[in-house]
């Protein structure tokens, strides 16, 4: 008898663990939150299907955390994690990930470009086979200081990683939980999340998606985030293709200072036998000794790369709804 309880109360338990988690990081957005959860808890309940919203509250100065403390306590699906500063998207989404239990994982942005219709359409799709599907903000609602950009940005990005994408930078992407186990981010790695599970072997897929424009706020980023795109997609492309054998760039780097040195050195050495003497104090072989030096030392680096958990030192505390006269946890 009491086995039998056991297996109903395990049936029960396993029926409301969610199929969906809904990830948003939200930084100064009390506005666009307030209009975006009725539309977004709306198309999930029509959708049929158990589900989470994980919001990570990422330093706000505005009243975004009074905003967000109402809806976890009118909602019982809503969890919000209040980070003590703003750590930026990446560790936002380290942590929403890390917290999310559905099967499917969803993150959005709060700003409300993105439009909670398409996310049915981002099911149907990455239940079709795929790991994850980004999005496509095929009509962008931005100026043209940052879509022109952005496209220069998708070309190379896709030529560099091998992966044919027309936006990595949409914020709005589905995934199967399993692909995110190993996903570390940190920095502006979140534009690039297409290429890390790429190299790691997940499929792939993108859907266009209908993009609004913003109405409350402005956005967060500036210009200088192409310079800082450009710089992190170096980093991924040593990250996935020089990780486990980081010898082998900067060994190469290693052997062309040492060739330089050599040569160098080697002309400065036929100079002193032909009698063009003294050698010593000229800068040419100053320089082909500090090459040498340089090319020799590459050698002996030590390189570890990606295996910290950045998210896991940062402080923030977690929100879920209260038990009735309870206190918030």
């Amino acid at each position: 008898m009491i086995t039998k309880l056991q297996d109903d109360i395990n049936v029960i338990e396993k029926e409301k663990m969610p199929q969906l988690s809904i990830v948003i990081p939200a930084y100064n957005e009390s506005q666009n939150l307030s209009e975006l959860f009725p539309a977004l808890t709306d198309v999930l309940v029509k959708l049929g299907r158990e589900y989470e919203i994980i919001l990570i509250e990422d330093g706000s100065t505005d009243n975004t955390v009074e905003v967000l403390r109402g809806m976890i306590q009118a909602d019982a699906h809503i969890k919000m994690v209040e980070m003590l500063t703003n750590s930026g998207k990446s560790n936002a989404l380290n942590v929403g990930f890390s917290l999310a239990k559905g099967d499917i994982v969803i993150s959005m942005d709060g700003d409300l470009q993105d439009d909670p219709l398409e996310i049915p359409r981002f099911v149907e799709k990455i239940e079709s086979g795929y790991d994850l599907v980004t999005g496509w903000k095929k009509v962008r609602k931005d100026p043209l200081e940052k879509t022109m950009p952005s496209r220069l940005f998708n070309k190379v990005t896709s030529m560099m990683v091998g992966l044919s994408l027309h936006d990595y930078n949409c914020g709005f992407k589905a995934y199967k939980r399993n692909a995110l186990k190993g996903l570390r981010l940190y920095g502006d790695l979140h534009r690039f999340i297409p290429a890390l599970l790429f190299k790691q072997g997940y499929k792939v897929a993108e859907i266009p998606i209908e993009h609004h424009p913003r109405i409350h706020g402005k956005s967060k980023y500036g210009i200088e985030r192409y310079l800082r795109g450009f710089l992190d997609l170096i980093t991924i492309l040593f990250l996935t293709n020089f990780k486990t054998r980081p010898l082998h760039l900067i060994g190469g780097v290693g052997l062309i200072f040492l060739g330089l040195g050599g040569i160098i050195d080697l002309y400065m050495t036929v100079l002193w036998f032909m009698g063009d003497r003294p050698i010593g104090n000229r800068p040419l072989l100053s320089l082909g000794t500090l090459l040498i030096v340089v090319g020799v030392q590459t050698f002996f680096i030590r390189v570890d790369v990606g295996n910290a958990d950045l998210a896991a030192g940062q402080p923030g505390r977690c929100f879920e709804p209260c038990a009735p006269g309870g206190d918030t946890r």
